[in-house]
């Protein structure tokens, strides 16, 4: 690398961390720990009755947490504070638990998910149509629609995408196309041809009179993006939020990011996979080799389900009522059926965990195979036993990782799970060219999801997401096509493998696994 590249590369990092305000916001944070525990300390010291109080608030605590209805896998993770400094523990777990701003984002999502009910409700014929060909997806879509608003829709046509390379194109000129409205929500937005692009068509369409409105996470301001981007977007004539911002005070939900990947286009047309708005999700920019990344287009009914998702999102921080009516795919657009579509969103709060429903439904009822893609690796006991259940009853599992990876503490724990599921049969193939971002599902000829969701902790739990299945829709031969021809620049991983690591990234692997469901 040249000097000069060097130096740039240099100053872009210094001008990120000033204008994402990332060390002001980390020592903020710091202060408010230590506060915590100075805290706890003097309060110890002061006084007996104190000392005693905490005692009984630790028991108390160990004793909600094991009676709980928590995963066993954060019941764990939290009994090791709790273990090792017992008072502090409980206090810190008190402070965590009883964030009250998770729970008012919680009742908002709640409301609003009963207030898009009215505009987005079931097709009773294509339910029952569904349930006679297989009862099965019949339940199953009985559960998505009662537990996640998520209805099963048919007359979509749905275009697959196995690189983000061949993506970007379409989202431009599906853009052009835009008469009425366009909604934006990704995890990543950052400045470069992909995203300067987008912008500049979204500038004339603004001019055109067409709504646009964009929302990107807020981590985006500790690194890619200047606190004030959205001001500078509002000034275009673009509506422009960010989700849960970053700021120097200390809260939970900080740890729920806004993980979804949805471009929808006048309720006719909705983009969703695991392609952000950035330079290297299409290859333009390499950062860890070659990136593989995958998504879907549907043009058709099935779009309109994205389109509240993005307005129930937007709306978790505003006040005035939404006026979803004027949003809703137009009656008379309509495309051939192909298949069964069940657009879908995952909330990290409440009891279900929808994301991590849909995978085990699909590891569950599979009869021949089931081909995964995913970035990471990092399961719950649950998900191990149904990766490790199918494989062993004759399904073909296999799962395509990275071989180089983006986030190496991640890539060492989802190592110590490989000799586990490949001694269960389940083979693991790592993507010798570069990175995969891929999150695909796809089972017997017959199912496949494709979308934003990984199989970690993140995802599973933490983090709100979207994906679509697909049940008998022709798409699903080009994603098991894709994944076939992705197999074949793949190393096939080995039990013996797992030696040949370095001894530190195995005991590194080992002990962050332990603190898993907080990665």
């Amino acid at each position: 690398m040249k000097k000069e590249e060097i130096k740039e590369k240099g100053i872009q990092g210094v001008k990120k961390i000033i204008f994402g305000r990332t060390l002001f916001v980390i020592f903020a944070f710091l202060i408010q720990f230590a506060l915590l525990a100075v805290t706890y300390i003097w309060l110890r010291d002061y006084s007996y009755v104190f000392y005693l109080l905490f005692v009984i608030l630790s028991v108390s605590v160990v004793l909600h947490l094991f009676n709980s209805n928590e995963s066993p896998d954060f019941k764990l993770v939290w009994m090791l504070p709790l273990v090792i400094f017992p008072v502090f523990g409980a206090f810190f777990y008190l402070y965590v638990a009883t964030q009250l701003g998770t729970k008012m984002i919680f009742r908002r999502l709640q409301f609003l998910s009963k207030f898009t009910r009215q505009y987005a409700p079931q097709n009773t014929e294509v339910k029952n149509r569904l349930k006679e060909e297989n009862s099965q997806m019949g339940h199953f879509v009985q559960y998505m629609e009662e537990y996640d608003n998520c209805p099963v829709y048919d007359h979509t046509q749905v275009t697959y995408y196995p690189l983000g390379d061949e993506q970007f194109p379409d989202m431009l000129a599906e853009l052009e196309k835009a008469e009425k409205f366009i909604f934006l929500e990704f995890f990543i937005v950052e400045e470069g041809n992909m995203w300067n692009s987008i912008l500049e068509i979204l500038k004339k369409k603004v001019k055109e009179g067409v709504e646009v409105r964009v929302m990107y996470d807020g981590m985006c301001v500790l690194a890619l993006l200047p606190y004030f981007y959205p001001k500078l977007l509002e000034a275009e004539g673009i509506r422009c939020k960010m989700f849960a911002p970053i700021k120097p005070v200390f809260s939970t939900h900080y740890n729920n990011r806004d993980h979804r990947k949805i471009m929808v286009i006048d309720g006719k047309v909705a983009f969703t996979g695991g392609t952000n708005l950035a330079d290297e999700y299409i290859n333009q920019k390499l950062r860890f080799g070659h990136w593989k990344d995958t998504a879907v287009k549907l043009t058709g009914k099935a779009a309109e389900r994205f389109t509240y998702m993005f307005l129930e999102m937007w709306n978790v921080s505003e006040t005035k009522e939404e006026n979803y009516e004027q949003y809703k795919t137009p009656a008379n657009f309509t495309m051939p059926s192909d298949g069964y579509l069940i657009p879908y969103e995952v909330c990290p709060f409440g009891k279900e965990r929808v994301g991590k429903k849909v995978y085990l439904d699909i590891l569950n009822t599979a009869k021949d195979y089931v081909h995964i893609m995913t970035p990471y690796l990092i399961l719950d006991y649950e998900m191990l036993m149904a990766l490790t259940y199918a494989a062993k009853r004759g399904v073909q599992v296999s799962i395509i990782m990275p071989h180089i990876p983006d986030k190496k503490a991640a890539f060492a724990v989802a190592k110590t799970y490989y000799n586990e599921l490949l001694e269960a049969g389940v083979e693991i193939h790592e993507y010798e060219p570069g990175f995969v971002h891929a999150k695909i599902f796809v089972a017997d000829d017959e199912k496949a999801v494709v979308g934003t969701v990984n199989l970690d902790y993140r995802s599973l739990f933490h983090h709100f997401e979207c994906g679509v299945m697909m049940y008998k829709n022709s798409q699903i031969l080009e994603i098991e096509k894709d994944f076939q021809t992705t197999l074949q620049k793949c190393i096939k991983m080995q039990p013996s493998d797992y030696k040949r690591q370095k001894l530190a990234m195995r005991i590194t692997g080992k002990i962050l696994r332990m603190f898993a469901p907080l990665m």
